[in-house]
């Protein structure tokens, strides 16, 4: 690198140095002849000529901290005041025989040039001031040696100089090149030194370690024939060469100027001094060129290097003229970016132009499949695409606004699968029960497969949480063979989502439904839109209202997207919403969808999904192979009744996922093998047998903890005999039923299966007995509180975001007294639920008197009327006939039947409306153990529509009026048996 060295006082101290010696040879005058003609032949060298330059390579410090003086009156002061560039001194430079060492980590120094390098070592850097005013100011400048097995070219400069200020005394020795240049300390400002090297020199011994000093013999060039044809030759060769690459470069005769200034005429040896210092050489070859002594062998080695700079010269300059040629004006703003252009072109990675970005439009567009409007608005937009700058903003949109449309797939359609059969086949292995979602789906296969053709529409599944909303949107596409897309509006208040942003605004996009067409690449796919009850309203308009369009069969034929600004044809798409509560829908919006309610798994459907589907998964992803666990089929029951009661089934996964996760680590910890030993005895036997008979035969050196379960119908059956309640005695009968169900799907009446594991590994076994170990307490306890229920007690059926559960009305009698009538209300109750309670007491002092007319209980009687859990809040109004039956039950003392619930709003005349939720209601009940269930007659009809096993075993009566209820409540046991 040139760096600028000082100002004129600078050249009045090397005009009285002693280094210009007259040209007293033909060799000295004809190059001296060369440098004056090229010096004198550009005007702007002479402006130049209080200006001195130096050669370095020095990295991060150094190359910052290189001195310049200005040309101002403050930079003369300052210098004029200062010491020389060259300290006159009394000893001649031959004298120093032991000069302090000063490693060199980029470049060698070359007599005649100057070098600043950044002095760390504070005891090197005192020596050197110290040298400076004993006025001896030279030292020895040595290249370090590359590290063994290292690339210099690799290494950044900030490592190199941290690498080479850890080096002392003989390690530094070690590493330096014995052939170096001694050099005069010129400045010294913080701790940058300037040096100016004068001759060679080389390192003979140590002197001393800190700071290393070396004892050095000075060398000299060896003696060569001034006249001999050759070295002329080969230095005339150096001249010509460097005379073409200083034309190129101004930096370098501003340089050969100043060398010639103040250094002296040239010789052989500077020339090729000169030409090894000037050039980017790699550190290697400029160091053989300074310890190089024959004079011809140095021009040489310099010839080799100035050559290369000739040819990168020459790559320069004609990437330079290619560049000049294209830029004018204004372009020259763009100097960098072009030259990058044209570089990309060398390498073959030139970008596209406007025609190339035209080609590649119209080359992907189908012009037979894409609609005729459509294709008049790209024509269009290609015509302006050809007339406007690259450089402009208008570009850049129109570009991106012909891209969005040509990807679009115009009239591409996959080819949809209209077999019924296939498509049940995928149903069920994905999703095992969801009847009427199943049946909807092959409705639409077979209108489909009638028609020729499919049309879209638009279904709405609501219902719980993890009852398989979502993925049975992948399954019907899967069966349909289309392309699946899903996008959440959970939370979106914003219009542009859906519609897309106008093209004026910057970062413009297209909405969800552009999107996804271009991601799936056909034109009826199947869109899943998640949490559709969940749509926000913001200041940037109402979501909701923009999905009309959308949802619309009427009129998303003609959807108008902001951004495309064409109409887009989504008549084919298969839409398919998700909703927790479709209340939450607008209905507006929900007057455009078939709504499917999902309402949720009952005990048997989800020990089947258990079994067949989350723990074959689970036990895959943790890795562990079948014959090393068993999870019995009452732990499953036991997981799915006492944990997991909601509707869905994510919450039991979770609770799988621990169970695995758990014996994975047990098993880690006994050390499993990868494989299966083939010579592993058995340490626990599991014997299912359907014959009455159950065998247990534990090892002896089964582990403490380890339980080892005998499964089998009889278990059951015992069970169901032993109950002592009706939920434990349904907990049977609903593992009695599965046991059934997998003994006829294997086909066999005696099943004796025995599991052989390695010696080292006990196999798991989780049961009821240690489920708790695995999954912690029981989240949920049972939710009949009574066996039969006391006087003024009835259960009722509720309706929760989990699905279903059970509830009590309880009643009691505060205090009696004339005219004391009253009603207190206690659980969280909503507004709703107190008005029923209201117009239940009405309703049952009413009854109760045309009952009894003499009895004045109601009127004498102040009642507390409470729903237990507290906690939680309850609304609704259908708890109406429940708390009439509770009320006249405390009113007659008597007790309503054993297992009986009943929901349904009663108004005050007694008639009772019909409610929601029946079936999350009936699966409550049945967890419950209720054999009677009384429901409104008007939900007669969702009654029917539950699946057999749903209504297997349950006494339900449908009821228009209270007279009814009170008949099946409260009727007496010679009434029951006629």
């Amino acid at each position: 690198m040139l760096k600028l060295l000082s100002s004129s006082c600078l050249r009045s101290k090397f005009s009285n140095c002693s280094l210009r010696a007259p040209p007293s040879s033909g060799e000295k005058s004809t190059l001296g002849q060369f440098f004056r003609s090229l010096r004198d032949s550009n005007p702007r060298i002479l402006v130049s000529g209080k200006r001195v330059f130096f050669c370095s390579e020095a990295g991060d410090g150094s190359e910052a901290a290189g001195v310049k003086a200005g040309e101002d009156n403050a930079a003369e002061k300052v210098e004029s005041k200062s010491s020389s560039a060259i300290v006159p001194t009394n000893p001649k430079p031959e004298d120093y025989l032991s000069v302090i060492a000063l490693p060199l980590q980029h470049r060698p120094l070359f007599p005649g040039f100057y070098m600043p390098i950044s002095v760390k070592d504070p005891k090197l850097l005192a020596a050197l001031v110290e040298c400076r005013r004993r006025q001896a100011p030279y030292a020895g400048a040595f290249l370090l040696k590359d590290e063994p097995g290292s690339d210099s070219g690799l290494t950044s400069a900030s490592e190199i100089d941290k690498n080479a200020s850890e080096f002392k005394g003989q390690e530094l020795f070690k590493r330096l090149h014995e052939v170096g240049t001694l050099a005069q300390i010129s400045s010294i400002q913080g701790d940058q030194v300037m040096l100016l090297g004068h001759r060679r020199l080389q390192i003979t011994e140590m002197d001393s370690e800190d700071p290393l000093t070396v004892k050095v013999d000075h060398l000299k060039d060896k003696p060569y024939d001034k006249e001999d044809d050759v070295i002329k030759a080969t230095a005339f060769e150096v001249i010509s060469t460097l005379r073409d690459v200083l034309k190129t470069s101004s930096l370098w005769r501003d340089h050969a100027q100043t060398y010639t200034q103040y250094i002296g005429e040239f010789n052989y040896p500077r020339v090729a001094d000169f030409g090894a210092a000037i050039s980017g050489a790699n550190k290697i070859y400029c160091q053989q060129v300074l310890e190089e002594l024959d004079v011809y062998k140095r021009l040489k080695l310099t010839l080799e290097l100035v050559k290369k700079e000739m040819e990168i010269s020459k790559i320069q300059e004609s990437i330079a003229k290619a560049i000049e040629e294209k830029i004018s004006g204004e372009q020259r703003r763009y100097l960098l970016m072009e030259q990058l252009k044209a570089i990309k072109k060398e390498l073959g990675l030139e970008t596209d132009d406007k025609t190339a970005l035209s080609a590649k439009f119209r080359e992907r567009l189908e012009r037979e499949k894409c609609p005729p409007h459509v294709l008049q608005v790209i024509d269009e937009e290609l015509a302006k695409l050809q007339l406007l700058e690259a450089s402009s903003s208008e570009f850049n949109v129109t570009r991106n606004y012909l891209d969005w449309l040509t990807a679009l797939p115009w009239g591409n359609y996959s080819d949809e699968n209209f077999d019924v059969h296939h498509a049940q086949k995928i149903l069920d292995e994905d999703h095992y029960g969801l009847t009427d979602v199943k049946e909807r789906i092959l409705e639409f296969i077979a209108v489909g497969k009638l028609r020729g053709i499919s049309q879209g529409k638009i279904i709405c599944l609501s219902g719980p949480p993890g009852v398989g909303k979502t993925s049975i949107g992948r399954s019907i596409a899967r069966a349909l063979n289309r392309k699946f897309y899903r996008f959440s509006v959970g939370g979106l208040s914003d219009v542009a989502e859906i519609k897309g942003h106008r093209r004026t605004y910057i970062g413009a996009m297209p909405g969800k439904m552009v999107q996804c067409l271009k991601n799936v690449g056909t034109a009826n796919p199947l869109v899943l839109i998640d949490e559709i009850d969940k749509l926000g309203r913001g200041h940037a308009g109402d979501p909701a209202s923009a999905l009309l369009e959308l949802l619309d069969p009427e009129q998303n034929a003609n959807f108008l997207d902001h951004y495309l600004d064409v109409p887009i044809d989504l008549s084919k798409v298969l839409f398919v919403c998700t909703a927790n509560v479709v209340e939450m829908i607008p209905n507006p919006l929900l007057d455009r969808m078939e709504v499917i309610a999902i309402a949720g798994y009952i005990t048997d459907e989800k020990m089947h999904i258990a079994r067949d589907f989350l723990e074959k998964t689970t036990r895959e992803t943790c890795g562990i192979k079948p014959e090393l666990v068993e999870v019995t089929n009452a732990a499953l029951l036991a997981l799915v009744e006492n944990y997991c009661r909601e509707a869905g089934v994510r919450n039991l996964q979770k609770h799988i996922e621990k169970i695995y996760r758990k014996i994975a680590l047990q098993l880690v910890r006994q050390g499993v093998p990868n494989e299966p030993s083939p010579n592993a005895t058995t340490e626990s036997v599991v014997i299912e047998a359907s014959s009455g008979k159950s065998v247990e035969k534990p090892s002896e050196s089964i582990a403490e903890g380890q339980n080892v379960s005998v499964v089998g119908s009889e278990e059951a059956t015992s069970l169901c005999e032993a109950s002592e309640t009706p939920a434990e005695a349904n907990q049977a009968n609903i593992l009695s039923k599965y046991e059934a169900e997998v003994n006829n799907a294997k086909k066999e009446s005696d099943i004796i299966q025995e599991t052989e594991v390695n010696k080292e590994v006990e196999k798991v076994v989780v049961d009821v007995s240690n489920l708790s170990d695995f999954v912690g307490k029981p989240v949920f306890h049972a939710e009949r509180i009574y066996d039969q229920t006391p006087v003024g007690v009835v259960m009722g059926l509720a309706w929760t975001a989990m699905g279903g559960s059970t509830l009590y009305i309880e009643t009691t009698q505060v205090e009696q007294g004339e005219s004391k009538g009253a009603l207190h209300l206690t659980g969280q109750l909503g507004d709703v639920m107190k008005e029923s309670a209201q117009i239940a007491h009405t309703v049952s002092r009413a009854i109760h008197s045309a009952k009894e007319p003499d009895n004045l209980f109601f009127a004498n009687t102040k009642l507390h009327l409470h729903v237990p859990s507290g906690a939680t809040p309850k609304d609704g109004p259908s708890a109406g006939c429940t708390m009439i039956t509770s009320l006249l039950s405390l009113a007659m003392n008597k007790p309503v039947k054993k297992d009986l619930a009943m929901t349904g709003e009663a108004t005050l005349t007694g008639r009772i409306l019909p409610i929601g939720g029946v079936k999350e209601k009936t699966i409550a009940a049945r967890r419950s153990g209720v054999k009677m269930i009384i429901f409104p007659s008007a939900n007669r009809r969702d009654f029917d529509e539950l699946a057999p096993n749903v209504k297997e075993g349950l006494d339900v009566h449908f009821v228009d009026n209270y007279n009814q209820i009170f008949d099946l409540a409260f009727e007496t046991e010679q009434e029951a048996e006629k």
